[in-house]
């Protein structure tokens, strides 16, 4: 079919600028790439696209982990709803400014950065627990929500991908396991730390951020209309106890760290990813749920309403990631990303094979929105190269890896971008357009370094 196979992500890339509407990109999406599976097989094409599109959309709910990730986003809108009415988030927030640890947008920005650093077992929990951690603040210090969730998505996944520990570790070097090199499938992959240059370029301008307190783009616009119009982050629930924030979730972290080790046999980096976010948020919901309950200031009924209107307000980003899943899925069947990756070709240049395998990497995953799907297509295509041209396997696999990872974190149609969305509390099409050119900026650098690397260690 090759270049129709593109038409899809096409098609929700041009709905989304010109409507602003990502729920009614996506389906069109969906719709486009089903109508282009049944081409030329029924005369009523329309009417046959539509109904395969909905049942597209059904099917997302027959794979465990998929529905897994659903009800988990649901959780967090409830979860994020018992801390903020309690009065927790409120408490902390003043506990640490009074406590001297978040005494301006520099220290504040650290704090969240160095959290979700420290959370690397799984992109979703980083991104969460730092983005729950620091909404209060940036709303104290007048810093726009879209500043955190860029902070928190471009944290979290390069920082998985660099800092092994945890399930991409363990998925990578399942898919190497099956191929003969001189070097094990650990040494190529630890290899990858120092040359995975889009992750490490990333979190550089975190870093930056950070410390200079300086945004730029539709980011500054944003910051300009956060000045005009601060969030008054105490306005409807004032303080408590810190508590009613940090024991739920305190819950959810070590949760997840308990569940890992259980899905995975006593093995955390063969844990369940989404079976453990799943399990962590619940219970942090219970305990969230019992401690307002003994508070003796809420009753039950008062609980459950409050649940079910912190679902009711991330119910438009949870159908996102419901049509994310349902693309993805429809492109894979479609052939979006093995026509991608060979655009790579067998006729480039040796020192432009790896910058162009990060390229095709960055297309696939961003298209997609799927970091694993990304690494699946590229992998078999990269180790052939390796054994055949002799390339470096740690730059070729690094260069896979950091081009899955830029889809991953700024792809409207990853679920990871979507997390750091409701995490933030930010819209996702505002999270998307703000964090983009600082992606884009950190991708051309990385190519530019993958030619250099290339013409020095090929």
């Amino acid at each position: 079919m090759g270049w129709l196979t593109v038409l899809p992500p096409l098609v929700a890339i041009i709905v989304v600028v010109w409507r602003k509407e990502v729920i009614l990109a996506l389906f069109l999406s969906i719709f486009t790439s089903e109508i282009l599976m049944i081409a030329n097989k029924t005369p009523l094409l329309p009417l046959t696209g539509f109904i395969n599109a909905l049942e597209r959309i059904t099917a997302v709910f027959a794979d465990p982990g998929n529905t897994r990730i659903l009800i988990f986003s649901l959780l967090i809108g409830a979860l994020l709803a018992f801390i903020r009415v309690s009065g927790g988030v409120t408490a902390m927030v003043d506990k640490l400014v009074n406590s001297g640890l978040a005494k301006g947008p520099v220290s504040v920005g650290l704090l969240t950065t160095l959290t979700g650093i420290v959370i690397f077992i799984e992109s979703n929990l980083s991104v969460l627990t730092a983005g729950i951690l620091s909404r209060g603040l940036f709303d104290k210090y007048g810093m726009s929500r879209v500043r955190l969730a860029y902070i928190i998505d471009s944290t979290s996944a390069p920082v998985c991908i660099l800092i092994l520990l945890n399930g991409w570790g363990a998925y990578v070097l399942a898919l190497l396991s099956g191929y003969e090199m001189e070097q094990t499938p650990a040494q190529i992959l630890w290899g990858t730390v120092p040359l995975n240059f889009y992750a490490l370029v990333t979190l550089a301008i975190v870093f930056y951020t950070v410390i200079t307190n300086k945004v730029y783009g539709p980011m500054k616009e944003a910051e300009i209309r956060t000045e005009a119009a601060p969030v008054d982050y105490q306005h409807e629930y004032p303080p408590t106890n810190a508590l009613f924030m940090v024991l739920p979730l305190a819950t959810m972290v070590f949760g997840m760290i308990g569940f890992m080790l259980w899905t995975g046999h006593g093995d955390l980096a063969k844990g369940s990813g989404s079976k453990s976010v799943l399990y962590a948020t619940a219970l942090a919901c219970v305990v969230g749920y019992l401690m307002m309950l003994y508070s003796r200031k809420f009753s039950h009924v008062q609980l459950v309403e409050i649940g079910f209107k912190g679902m009711g307000e991330i119910l438009p980003l949870v159908t996102i990631v419901l049509f994310s899943l349902a693309l993805g899925a429809s492109l894979k069947t479609l052939g979006t990303g093995i026509f991608i990756a060979g655009m790579v070709g067998d006729y480039l240049p040796l020192f432009l094979v790896v910058p162009v395998l990060f390229l095709a990497g960055a297309l696939i995953s961003f298209t997609t929105g799927t970091s694993w799907g990304t690494f699946a297509i590229l992998i078999p295509l990269g180790v052939p190269l390796i054994q055949e041209l002799g390339l470096p396997p740690s730059l070729v696999l690094a260069a896979i890896l950091g081009g899955g990872v830029f889809g991953d974190h700024c792809s409207p149609i990853s679920d990871t971008t979507a997390v750091s969305a409701i995490a933030s509390g930010s819209g996702l099409l505002e999270h998307v357009r703000t964090q983009l050119p600082y992606a884009l900026f950190a991708g051309g650098i990385t190519l530019v370094l993958y030619v250099i690397a290339s013409l020095i260690m090929i």
